[in-house]
């Protein structure tokens, strides 16, 4: 199982937020590109980053750090704000790997299937962000109305064969992913799939790995100190 260490970005700053709500924001570390040559020393070679920015507002305002973060030797998946396909190819122009499309997904499907028409299904990935079993959008300030297993059927029948699912509620609580939740979207599909959220101890990582799980992001619990990354990513297998 692939790890993903994660670098949420506002105002060029790593921070973290409680539950996706931008009020409990605060800052974690203050060079994106320092935490990242960290997560390389520990061995992990993935990254998840997030331009909160763009998530929320539509318009992404950290290029400049994830081009630099993308020379780090990692390979990085980013999201937030890329809801075009000008879009795509201006974040795989910064070295990005993976671009991960959340609120565009359910506003403009055909956005997706283009995206894997062109870049193929490895490049790819959608956000199943969920509140109470409802996909959320616009920085998960948006209710979508559209039920989570639901609209990752709608995903894989459009070619998508990445997810990367957050349940919301445990997102910065450092409570523990939602196991049932998982449980239940890995039977609905068959794409791989990368838990996001609620991570809070090693153990959590050996729980989502037995699951068969493609990946699982660690973000607060790194912060926090929770969780040591080169253990988690031992845990987690050849990456």
């Amino acid at each position: 199982m692939l790890i993903f260490p994660a670098i949420d970005l506002k105002d060029g700053q790593v921070v973290r937020l409680k539950k996706g709500d931008f009020s409990t924001v605060h800052q974690v570390a203050s060079d994106p590109v320092a935490v990242a040559e960290a997560f390389y020393a520990s061995g992990a070679r993935h990254l998840h980053m997030v331009d909160l920015d763009g998530a929320r507002d539509g318009k992404r305002k950290n290029s400049e750090i994830v081009r630099r973060t993308a020379q780090c030797g990692l390979a990085v998946e980013l999201g937030g704000g890329i809801r075009s396909m000008e879009d795509i190819e201006a974040v795989f122009a910064l070295g990005v790997h993976r671009a991960v499309i959340g609120s565009a997904a359910v506003s403009d499907p055909d956005l997706v299937r283009e995206a894997v028409l062109r870049w193929g299904g490895a490049r790819i990935a959608v956000g199943v962000d969920a509140k109470d079993g409802k996909v959320r959008t616009a920085g998960w300030e948006t209710d979508s109305g559209l039920d989570y297993l639901e609209f990752a059927r709608s995903m894989e029948a459009l070619g998508v064969s990445h997810l990367i699912f957050t349940d919301i509620d445990t997102d910065g609580l450092l409570s523990g992913p939602s196991f049932s939740m998982l449980d239940a979207l890995k039977t609905a599909v068959s794409c791989r799939i990368t838990a996001s959220g609620g991570v809070s101890c090693l153990d959590d990582i050996v729980r989502l790995r037995n699951r068969g799980l493609y990946g699982a992001i660690i973000g607060k619990a790194y912060y926090a100190g929770a969780v040591d990354l080169a253990e988690a990513v031992r845990e987690g297998g050849p990456q």
